[in-house]
């Protein structure tokens, strides 16, 4: 999929308005921490308010990036950052898909919102993330459905580099707490399983511009 986008580096993180609240997420940070599995906080926007250690470390490897960093937004990584194929498994159709489809979403919701008008033009200004967008996601939701486009109990592939993980699959599990929700976020926490005992493909190697899979090829 799609990486030439610049964009814009990510805008500074919101802060809770209420002392209630900073001490809230400051509690919910080390309670995060605590959680073996990786897992992120989330606003609409996708960009990362919170993570903990498992998940730094599931993309430790993952090469810098001006504006597509896990860490920073995590819609932005799996639509441009070249290295997210190398640990999201199949990359285009279990996380790329699944993604345009939530943001597509969210844009009806947030249509005005700046941030999420910046992500469609870096969008629009990729030609294969814009096939995607305009003609793949369509087909795709015909084949497998609305209910793809939502991440709660979706069971999709990873690459870990830890070798005690290795190519793996997690269930995405989402929550919000009332305070969460009051500040329009969310946590996702990536469940890992088992490393599979198939043997493991080579990891795929960055991505160069390419013709979409889920697009006809022009005769």
């Amino acid at each position: 999929m799609a990486y030439q986008a610049g964009g814009q580096r990510p805008a500074p993180r919101p802060v809770p308005e209420t002392p209630e609240a900073q001490a809230y997420l400051e509690d919910y940070a080390a309670f995060l921490e605590a959680v073996t599995f990786p897992s992120l906080v989330v606003d609409h926007r996708w960009d990362v308010l919170l993570t903990n250690s498992a998940f730094r470390s599931l993309f430790r490897e993952v090469g810098p990036h001006p504006t597509a960093m896990p860490g920073d937004n995590f819609l932005r990584f799996v639509l441009f950052h070249p290295d997210a194929a190398t640990v999201l498994g199949d990359h285009e159709s279990s996380w790329c898909l699944p993604m345009l489809a939530h943001f597509a979403q969210t844009t009806e919701r947030y249509g005005h919102d700046h941030g999420l008008q910046a992500i469609r033009r870096d969008i629009a200004e990729d030609p294969i993330m814009e096939a995607a967008y305009r003609h793949g996601l369509p087909h795709w939701l015909r084949v497998v459905g609305e209910r793809a486009a939502e991440h709660d109990g979706a069971v999709r592939p990873l690459r870990h580099p830890d070798p005690r993980w290795g190519a793996t699959d997690c269930r995405i599990v989402a929550e919000t707490t009332g305070t969460l929700k009051d500040l329009d976020w969310t946590r996702l926490t990536l469940v890992l399983r088992e490393a599979r005992r198939a043997p493991v493909r080579p990891r795929r190697p960055r991505r160069a511009v390419s013709h979409l899979s889920v697009v006809p090829a022009a005769d």
